[in-house]
């Protein structure tokens, strides 16, 4: 296939050869139409190798809780995509406290129309493999990556109305898809999400998630759960029960699904409860599948 370069010299090359302002106009359209299409394939691709880990300078460390923090890394290029489809994961790499390999996934809360970068939100956790390393990482560090990983893919419109219920770090892979929705105007999906954990304070993206609900009321809603309050706590309390599911998630029906996503003892009970509330084995997907909790360890 020739490169867009020796395509652009043939093109030029003709033009002086034939100097009519009707040749002259149908080869810089060409040249453009090559540019559009060069530009376009290149972004389809992404930077993301499934097979190899690939490094990312992270340029922006924020903490937003005392064990959690939000890091956004670099993509080569400013108009650079990372590539990964809306549902899925990576996989990040460093060393445990013994200098051996420490591989665990994690889910960019960012998508592709985000361009020449991407954001994590990780949650360390004590005596996390991978913790350690998000610790000690400093603006300007890398990461090595690699995916895309995961076996479920969002396409919009899939279902009329999404049950989301998750637990604490277990929130990245629901915002990544409730994000990826409300941004498309022409996704009428509706979301439902039930967001559980232990404190207030522990509560992560608390305020991206209300600005959806308030810019989104008729698209998204959010109902948090915590089993620790304090102060003027208005939300649930305690943990996620059977009677919070009826009332917070679309009833079971053929064109809606639950997707759930928190602690294996959470998912556990969770699962039993929809169970219960008639919910098929098609209208539910636990993230926890594609290991997105037993590898964070």
């Amino acid at each position: 296939m020739l490169s867009f370069e020796s395509t652009k010299m043939g093109i030029l090359q003709l033009i002086q050869e034939r100097p009519n302002p009707i040749g002259v106009a149908l080869a810089l359209g060409a040249i453009f139409i090559s540019a559009v299409y060069i530009f376009k394939r290149r972004r389809s691709r992404g930077c993301l190798d499934p097979t190899e880990f690939k490094e990312f300078r992270l340029i922006k460390k924020t903490q937003i809780s005392p064990d959690t923090a939000r890091f956004k890394f670099a993509l080569p290029t400013p108009t650079s995509v990372l590539g990964l489809p809306v549902g899925q994961h990576v996989l990040c790499k460093g060393k445990d406290s013994d200098g051996e390999d420490a591989v665990s996934p994690y889910t960019p809360i960012t998508g592709d129309s985000d361009l020449g970068y991407f954001e994590l939100v990780v949650k360390m956790y004590p005596g996390g493999r991978m913790s350690r390393n998000f610790m000690e990482l400093r603006e300007g560090d890398y990461l090595p990556v690699k995916g895309p990983k995961g076996t479920y893919k969002y396409k919009p419109g899939q279902v009329r109305a999404f049950g989301m219920i998750a637990g604490g770090s277990g929130i990245t892979p629901m915002f990544q898809i409730i994000r990826a929705i409300l941004k498309n105007p022409k996704d009428k999906t509706k979301v439902h999400l039930i967001y559980g954990n232990r404190t207030a304070n522990d509560i992560l993206l608390k305020e991206d998630l209300d600005g959806f609900a308030e810019q989104f009321p008729n698209r998204f809603t959010v109902y948090y759960v915590v089993s620790e309050p304090s102060g003027k706590w208005s939300g649930g309390v305690g943990y996620v029960t059977k009677d919070i599911i009826r009332a917070h998630c679309p009833p079971p029906a053929f064109d809606i699904q639950i997707l759930t996503c928190g602690p294996p003892a959470m998912a556990k009970v969770v699962t039993a409860h929809l169970n219960e509330l008639g919910y098929t084995e098609d209208m539910q997907f636990d993230f926890n599948r594609d290991g997105i909790f037993y590898l964070l360890f």
